[in-house]
């Protein structure tokens, strides 16, 4: 059957049920006919044998409790709540026991393994305190229990989610990760997106950037702490690291600078953020090297919360996790480990709380005006902020550049 042929047979039979439980029983029959014939020939052309594809699926079904599902045939909807932490209300991803453990953990970990990240940060111009922060908010420095079955979430995702074909050809990945023994036995357990190991790689991912620290040939992400490191640093410095450079500062922003102008589309050198009245919290200057670089405002909240001025590093983090507040996470608390610095100097504001559906609305009312959102998917990304930044400067409003309950009834599709 072809595969044209196979997702029409599946549409008919699950529009010809009612909702419930017959639903999702013909939903796991055609499952198995997907694994069988799209995604088994995928697997074969890539060299993976039948004795892993079986062991690999063996006693696998739905999971139908993993975010933005679509079941084939139904038409994809905007969710309303927002289980992803790297999304959500920008004050809470800094809690305190996050941030301190994080840290204080970091900091034994600077310690112990003071040798490899110093080999590492010297081969990739990678600090070893970005390395360590990231690894801590991935894992927990391999603390962190990792419950999932990689085939049953990437299957899951791969047959029916919103991006299912970057979840199919993760599942591919994950099989020739299985076929080659990279992981030790029955460690093939993931996040419920389908990330691997103590730096949570996808498993397209592992494949690419995986690294040896250790020295003994292989790149075992679960277990060696070493290869973990190196693998971490291997991947920021493969995704453009600029070596010498900063993640970026704490700011204030003068009222006489508008909201709008953030994103990485609209860098300056510093000396030129300087100009418009931008200075770092501390009072220290801008370090001379970097007031001669590129650097870009970022609003996490819009007004609502810090500032920064940040430099192309920060986006190669957002490499790691497309999220503004994890790369902001991972450099403070970098700075946290490695130079003592405390909390923020501005407090994040009451914003947030509103539902993925509420900043979709708005996403598609900023849109019909013209404005790039960056897609109506109800996620507040800079795109987003900056938009409703000129929205309201347009219509004579004081620029907050962040969605707020009551722009609701103001911006409705």
């Amino acid at each position: 059957m072809t595969l044209r042929a196979l997702l029409t047979a599946l549409t008919l039979a699950l529009s010809a049920l009612p909702a419930g439980a017959q639903d999702r029983s013909a939903a796991e029959r055609q499952f198995r006919g997907w694994l069988e014939q799209v995604i088994w020939p995928r697997a074969q052309a890539s060299r993976v044998s039948r004795s892993t594809f079986d062991a690999a699926f063996a006693g696998v079904a739905l999971n139908w409790d993993l975010p933005d599902l679509v079941v084939p045939g139904a038409q994809a909807q905007t969710p309303r709540r927002q289980r992803q932490a790297e999304f959500g209300a920008p004050g809470k991803y800094f809690n305190r026991g996050s941030v301190d453990g994080a840290t204080s953990v970091g900091r034994q970990m600077a310690q112990r393994h003071a040798k490899t990240l110093a080999a590492v940060e010297r081969s990739t111009g990678v600090p070893g305190r970005i390395i360590l922060a990231i690894w801590g908010r991935e894992s927990g420095y391999g603390r962190v229990a990792i419950p999932h079955n990689v085939f049953e979430v990437l299957g899951t995702k791969g047959f029916m989610s919103t991006r299912a074909a970057y979840f199919s050809d993760e599942l591919i990945a994950a099989l020739r990760i299985a076929e080659a023994g990279h992981a030790p036995q029955r460690a093939m357990k993931s996040s419920w997106a389908g990330a691997l190991g103590q730096p949570q790689f996808m498993p397209s991912n592992f494949l690419k950037y995986a690294a040896d620290g250790d020295g003994d040939g292989r790149a075992d992400i679960w277990r060696s702490e070493a290869d973990t490191i190196a693998s971490i640093g291997n991947y920021l410095a493969k995704h453009g690291w600029v070596a010498g450079r900063d993640w970026g500062f704490e700011v204030t922003l003068p009222d006489t600078v508008s909201c709008a102008l953030e994103g990485p589309d609209q860098g300056r050198p510093i000396r030129d953020w300087e100009r418009l009245g931008i200075r770092r919290v501390t009072g220290r200057p801008f370090p001379e090297h970097e007031r001669n670089s590129q650097g870009f405002l970022m609003l996490p909240a819009g007004r609502n919360g810090p500032a920064f001025i940040v430099t192309p590093n920060f986006y190669v983090l957002k490499d790691y996790n497309t999220s503004d507040l994890y790369a902001l996470f991972v450099g403070h608390v970098g700075d946290r480990i490695q130079y003592g610095v405390g909390d923020f100097s501005a407090r994040w504001g009451a914003v947030g709380g509103l539902f993925r559906s509420d900043i979709a609305g708005m996403q598609r009312a900023l849109e019909a005006m013209g404005h790039d959102v960056g897609g109506a998917d109800g996620l507040p990304g800079f795109r987003t902020r900056r938009s409703i930044g000129r929205w309201q400067e347009a219509t004579g409003q004081k620029a907050t550049c962040f969605p707020e309950k009551r722009m609701k009834t103001a911006l409705r599709p």
